[in-house]
């Protein structure tokens, strides 16, 4: 690895530090890990300060009502932690095919869950963290009273969804009730806030005080979720007092497989971190080209993925449901026989195999003392459901959406299950010793963001700024592929005559938006790396 090359025109470096580093998709979030370090918390309480404080500086990708996922390296340890929510337990797939619905829908209250997010902030700072949920919590109240300028990534987002909202429902005044609220907290002024314009929300800053002055309980059994219950019932939600007031998150075993001399981990389903994983057992027996840009490492990079995220389209969901079990799906067994139906000149139609035989916020951290930690945090699509309780400013995810209605899938909804969900951090590990934290967000294209970087890392040991730099590409189904303008055009050429549909694509914020920090095993020095696609920014000290 050649930390000062630098072959991918974002005029971004790495950046080193030794006592702490941060880094996330907005400027503002990435500096608060810094500062609660500073002040004496650790990496976990970083992460969690980050995490609080982006439902308020990016509250188009993930909030309150959100879930996440952490994977956190505790001396000498890791440890994973599923903060993903339930289905209520007055839904059902019977209930909605009783009412017309072929699928749920992405928007309103049929989508919402039991939000998981801040029972997970409070699992985690009260297991590993220094300091109080309050003081961990306080820069995302500050942000959320005294406001901030919206950076330029989320600006855009906002306004996408406010056109979307007005075109559907013309405005507060002629909406459904459940969605007056998303104009009341973030169009307040009749508009989405531009970039650099101030937002702040009174609401949201007094619920993130509830939050950390009950350690996590307010939205589960306190004021907040009182407000959550009584609010469902006024506008025809299912969600009720009793799933918010059963919810816990849980402690999970991370899983794994060995590329390349690394141990890359991942979180288990029902998160899809396992599509990765499948991806590299496939590809780790193809021949590669001897640079990145060629059509051979492309084609075997697209074709591996293909291959693993139908499988994990068929076989992941709540562990409770799923028909397979995760070691079959990642034997080598399992990987050789996948591999064998790659051609090494022609674009596969993937259906899934037989194992039995034989939107989203991401966010790294680490301290001076060793400790790391990988998080990722969600509401789903872009503001979630819609559906915003007015009072306390909670936007709830719209994470059901990814359930199925046919009681043949292991993913079909069920009262109190679990969803196949989309956000995965990842971590890297060498000889039981940490390398560090990585993710790339943006919903279906997060294992594919894992794929990439880590081949960019690995297989032509580009430092972890390139790895991030790397034009990108996306399987979006069939033989389609998505590729960033900056993939070369002989290569768009060579994919084309090998019957792959390739579309250029323009806008990068679909590619997904990384960070990475990785440490060095002698020195200690930590290095990272922020997405160039967005706002993204490494904080340290």
């Amino acid at each position: 690895m050649d930390l000062g090359t630098y072959r991918y025109p974002s005029r971004r470096s790495v950046t080193f530090a030794k006592n702490g580093m941060t880094a996330t998709s907005v400027p503002l979030a990435a500096h608060v890990g810094t500062e609660i370090m500073k002040k004496g918390g650790n990496a976990v309480d970083a992460a969690v300060a980050m995490a609080a404080a982006l439902t308020v500086l990016e509250p188009t990708s993930n909030s309150l009502g959100g879930d996440n996922f952490a994977l956190i390296w505790m001396e000498g340890k890791l440890y994973g932690l599923n903060g993903s929510g339930r289905a209520p337990m007055g839904i059902s797939a019977e209930k909605l095919r009783g009412m017309g619905y072929t699928a749920i829908p992405d928007r309103g209250w049929l989508p919402v869950m039991v939000p998981g997010a801040t029972a997970a902030w409070a699992e985690v700072v009260g297991r590993f963290g220094k300091l109080s949920l309050s003081e961990v919590l306080s820069p995302a109240v500050r942000y959320a009273r005294e406001g901030y300028p919206v950076s330029v990534t989320t600006a855009q987002l906002w306004e996408e969804i406010y056109q979307q909202i007005t075109a559907a429902y013309g405005g507060p005044d002629t909406c459904p009730e459940e969605f007056r609220g998303w104009f009341s907290i973030f169009a307040p002024e009749g508009h989405a806030p531009k970039a650099g314009e101030i937002w702040r929300c009174e609401a949201l800053a007094k619920t993130l005080e509830r939050i950390g002055e009950s350690n996590g309980k307010d939205l589960y059994t306190g004021e907040t979720a009182r407000k959550l219950d009584g609010f469902s019932r006024r506008t025809g939600g299912i969600l009720r007092y009793e799933d918010l007031a059963a919810y816990s998150p849980e402690w999970v075993e991370p899983i794994s497989t060995e590329y390349r001399g690394v141990t890359v981990h991942e979180m288990p389903p029902n998160g899809h971190g396992i599509t990765a994983l499948m991806a590299l057992n496939i590809l780790k027996d193809l021949p590669l080209g001897e640079e990145k840009e060629s059509a051979q490492t492309y084609h075997a990079m697209i074709e591996s993925m293909k291959l693993a995220f139908t499988d994990a389209k068929a076989f992941v969901a709540d562990p409770a449901s799923m028909r397979v079990e995760v070691k079959r799906l990642l034997s080598d067994g399992y990987a050789a026989a996948r591999r064998s139906l790659i051609r090494p000149d022609r674009a596969c139609d993937p259906i899934p195999g037989d194992p039995n035989c034989g939107d989203t916020v991401y966010l790294c951290a680490a301290d001076g003392e060793g400790n790391m930690v990988s998080f990722i945090q969600s509401h789903y699509k872009e503001f979630g459901s819609w559906v915003v309780e007015p009072e306390t400013g909670v936007e709830l995810q719209n994470r059901g959406a990814n359930f199925y209605l046919d009681e043949a899938s292991p993913n079909c909804l069920a009262p109190g299950k679990r969803s196949y969900h989309t956000i995965i951090p990842g971590f890297l590990t060498k000889d039981g010793q940490a390398l560090g934290p990585f993710g790339v967000m943006g919903g279906f294209m997060q294992p594919q963001g894992h794929l990439q970087v880590l081949v960019n890392l690995l297989d032509y040991r580009m430092n972890p700024q390139e790895a991030l730099d790397a034009p990108r590409w996306q399987w979006v189904g069939g033989k389609t592929i998505q590729v960033e303008e900056g993939v070369p055009p002989q290569i768009v050429e060579q994919l084309c005559a090998w019957g792959h549909e390739v579309q250029v694509i323009r806008d990068p914020i679909t590619m997904g938006r990384g960070e990475i920090i990785l440490r060095d095993s002698v020195t200690g020095v930590l290095y990272g790396a922020a997405e160039p696609r967005c706002d993204g920014t490494v904080s340290c000290y």
